[in-house]
């Protein structure tokens, strides 16, 4: 009588710890949402440039210092390697970037609903030079920024925000190019006359 008291006991248990054993099987992480994989963090460029169509300059320049690839579209629209004017080009990037250690992004609930978890930036700085001999006709500068926020399924690469960042600049070298083409082309054409003129004059 006793034995079939404790068999009925232990029947009676099993459903108990069967339940007990699938809920220890669950997994530890949050499951992915397909909704949250999708999350795409925007490229932002900041202060955003006026994009204006490309047009070459009213003048023609020798490229003596720059990469032919790399230069401001209206600047690569306007070489003449037998012109008196010179072009002297150069470009830099800086980055920066902010990562979530790994350990915290997977305890924040948000991070997987594809909140972001790092940031990509970059800084590019560009200036060129417009001369004939020793008389600058022209000095431009323009520094852009761009970044982009990472989360747990979409990461940028590096090579991604440099090009936003390079695009910008030179677009705001371009930009300041276009206002300055005028006086530009009659400072070039008085100092190609007379080379030890001043471009002020």
């Amino acid at each position: 009588m006793r034995h079939k008291f404790v068999l009925a006991a232990l029947l009676a248990a099993a459903p108990v710890f069967g339940c007990g054993t699938q809920q220890a099987t669950q997994p530890f992480w949050p499951s992915q949402s397909a909704a949250a994989s999708q999350v795409e963090p925007p490229l932002v460029v900041a202060p955003q440039v006026t994009d204006v169509p490309a047009h070459p300059l009213p003048f023609k320049g020798k490229l003596i210092s720059g990469d032919p690839a790399e230069l401001p579209p209206a600047v690569a629209m306007s070489l003449s390697d037998s012109s008196p004017v010179t072009f002297t080009y150069r470009e830099e990037l800086t980055h920066d970037e902010y990562d979530s250690p790994l350990i915290i992004s997977w305890m924040l609930p948000a991070n997987w609903e594809g909140a972001p978890t790092g940031d990509i930036g970059v800084t590019a700085f560009a200036s060129l030079s417009v001369t004939v001999g020793d008389v600058v006709l022209g000095d431009y500068t323009a520094k852009e920024h761009a970044s982009k926020s990472y989360n747990l399924y979409k990461q940028p690469t590096h090579k991604e925000v440099d090009d936003a960042a390079l695009a910008a600049v030179r677009q705001r070298i371009e930009e300041k190019l276009y206002k300055d083409e005028a006086r530009l082309a009659q400072a070039a054409a008085r100092a190609v006359k007379s080379p030890s003129a001043s471009a002020a004059q």
